[in-house]
């Protein structure tokens, strides 16, 4: 087997595979016994079917059969000889057997080298969570204005409406959920200064086969919801690149970001050894952890 690698970019490898008559033969030879036990020729019992007349009504079949076993096992056999390590699925191409030779070109982005900088000791700012009665005088007035009724009078028969005993348990549920939703968005923010720091710091050339498999990924996602909701696929096919272009940013942020994930955790020895675990949600919890926690001002 011949292998030729050309570097197309800083990630992009294309290889060049030549697979020799021999091995290509042997195979060929194992796919036409494998047919043979199961071809249905006329005048002949399966399994004693002669090869010469196999070789006549079925050898698109078998040649397609020989490429179909040879080319994963090949690719795979090249990058371990090639010391490759794709970041995802090659393109394959060019792929012929002519003269019993089988050839094929496989493209493929290989890992980048990810220098995550100093992710120990991020300075992160966290807000209160505490709840006041401004936060939910403002809240019951949205409700109010929900019930679209101007002249409603905020007390006990209101919070009965809304179905509470009382105003004062109306307000107690009202600042726990408020609560609640600001613990979430504090948390959520406290993340996100995690990210911008790690971004802001790491140095890496993001995969773009990566980031095009994700797009796909995210926009058939977002326009199967959108089916989901009654629109139409003449409709659908009108936002789909509405629906790329507002995620081309996100995409690519999000394919790095899981990238310095992923070298923080080969560099801290962090596994998941559960279904209920994330490698993100882990890496998170040791920055989180090793931040330097600043009051909020």
């Amino acid at each position: 087997m011949k292998v030729e690698v050309k570097k197309v970019d800083a990630l992009k490898r294309e290889l060049r595979f030549e697979i020799p008559k021999d091995r290509v033969s042997k195979v060929m030879e194992g796919i036409y016994t494998e047919i043979g036990k199961h071809a249905k020729v006329k005048g002949f019992r399966p399994g004693k079917v002669p090869r010469h007349i196999l070789v006549n009504s079925h050898a698109k079949l078998a040649q397609e059969e020989t490429i179909k076993k040879l080319v994963p096992e090949v690719y795979h056999e090249g990058i371990g000889q090639q010391k490759l390590d794709p970041v995802d699925l090659p393109e394959i191409s060019k792929v012929a057997l002519k003269d019993g030779v089988l050839t094929f070109t496989a493209t493929l982005d290989i890992r980048p080298e990810v220098k995550p900088g100093n992710y120990k000791g991020i300075k992160i700012t966290r807000k209160s969570s505490q709840v006041t009665d401004e936060d939910v005088n403002k809240t019951l007035e949205f409700f109010k204005k929900g019930r679209g009724d101007k002249e409603a009078v905020i007390d006990d028969a209101f919070a009965h409406g809304m179905g509470f005993p009382s105003l004062e348990e109306f307000k107690k549920a009202l600042t726990r959920q408020l609560e609640l939703d600001k613990d979430r968005q504090n948390r959520m923010e406290v993340e996100n200064q995690i990210i911008d720091h790690l971004l802001k710091t790491a140095k890496l050339v993001v995969p773009q086969s990566l980031v095009k498999r994700q797009m796909e990924y995210r926009i058939n996602e977002t326009l199967r919801r959108m089916k989901a909701q009654g629109i139409g696929d003449e409709e659908l096919k009108k936002k789909e690149d509405e629906v790329r272009k507002s995620l081309e940013e996100t995409v690519e942020r999000d394919v790095k970001v899981y990238l310095i994930f992923e070298e923080i955790a080969r560099l801290e020895n962090i596994t998941v050894t559960s279904p209920q675990e994330n490698l993100p949600g882990k890496v998170l919890e040791l920055l989180l952890k090793e931040a330097k926690w600043e009051e909020a001002k």
